[in-house]
């Protein structure tokens, strides 16, 4: 499935609350979902600079794809990342530099979050895309 499609999706699902506090349930039992990163890779190398809370990131190459792997030490944060990895992991380093990320504001994400949140999110999209341009200068 593409990037794009992906986003619409998450889109139609947030459209489906009719407030935050429901959109913010949802995006913690989003996180409950996430497949755990292996204990070895929640080292201080794959922590996010910039989240308030403790973010690990692992992506690894599989055939041309990007697979991701997270998790967080907060509930709300977990869930975040959960968002990115749907969207971003199995996608090709090209898609993941090319890709747009309009979704975010369309469910209104970055504006519900505090500040420090908000620039967590920001700091794990770089993160994404980092991997993204490591592994598509590889290849």
């Amino acid at each position: 499935m593409k990037i794009k499609d992906i986003q619409e999706e998450i889109v139609d699902e947030f459209s489906m609350f009719d407030d935050w506090m429901q959109r913010y349930e949802y995006i913690i039992e989003l996180g409950k979902n996430l497949p755990l990163i292996k204990e070895e890779f929640k080292v201080d190398e794959n922590l996010i600079k910039g989240c308030q809370s403790k973010v690990w990131l692992q992506g690894e190459q599989n055939e041309d794809k990007i697979v991701f792997t997270a998790d967080s030490d907060a509930i709300l944060t977990k869930g975040i990342i959960a968002i990115l990895i749907r969207v971003f992991s199995n996608q090709t380093p090209k898609d993941i530099i090319d890709a747009e990320m309009g979704f975010i504001d369309e469910i209104g994400l970055k504006e519900h979050l505090s500040p420090t949140r908000a620039n967590g999110l920001v700091s794990m999209i770089k993160n994404i895309k980092m991997y993204a341009l490591a592994f598509n200068t590889r290849g």
